[in-house]
């Protein structure tokens, strides 16, 4: 033992210290929700009508660098979802004849969605089990995003990194 070590006595007074974080200050309590995502993610949202042809969608698709498209009616109601997935499945049944069949045609029209409250858990976990990467965000009945699986993991990585930082600093003060 260090000679210069002098275990604590009775009548010692506690020395008064200062804490610049705390667990409480520096934990993050609340649970990440879609509109967290969607405050840093932003809402932009392209859309297509099912009248389109699928050629129009591709290119679209293409020039957006997206991988799907939510298409709405022209009340702006959501009438469904064309994906990627969606075209590559029709040019397989139909070759050399998909392109200019109509977004109709080939939409998935039981469109998986979520709102602005739901937490970014229970939206991926949707996902994972229904195998698919695109969710439109409804909010007062009016699609108003669309958010996907990689959003999602981007979203989380970044809120990990931060609470990484948050508990080193806490513990380095």
């Amino acid at each position: 033992m260090p000679t210069s070590y002098q275990a604590p006595m009775a009548g010692d007074k506690e020395k008064p210290s200062s804490v610049s974080q705390s667990l409480e200050t520096n934990a993050k309590t609340e649970t990440a929700r879609v509109s967290n995502l969607l405050d840093t993610k932003g809402r932009a949202l392209i859309t297509i009508t099912a009248g389109e042809t699928i050629s129009n969608a591709v290119k679209i698709l293409r020039d957006e660098k997206i991988g799907a498209l939510v298409v709405l009616d022209s009340h702006g109601a959501l009438e469904g979802i064309l994906s990627e997935r969606d075209i590559v499945r029709k040019l397989a049944e139909t070759p050399g004849q998909t392109l200019p069949q109509t977004v109709a045609e080939n939409m998935t029209r039981d469109v998986k969605t979520c709102g602005p409250d739901d937490t970014l858990v229970s939206v991926l976990r949707r996902m994972s089990e229904g195998r698919f990467r695109h969710m439109p965000v409804m909010e007062r009945g009016a699609v108003v995003a669309m958010i996907t699986t990689g959003d999602v993991v981007n979203y989380r990585l970044t809120e990990l990194e931060h609470e990484a930082l948050q508990l080193k600093q806490l513990i380095v003060g």
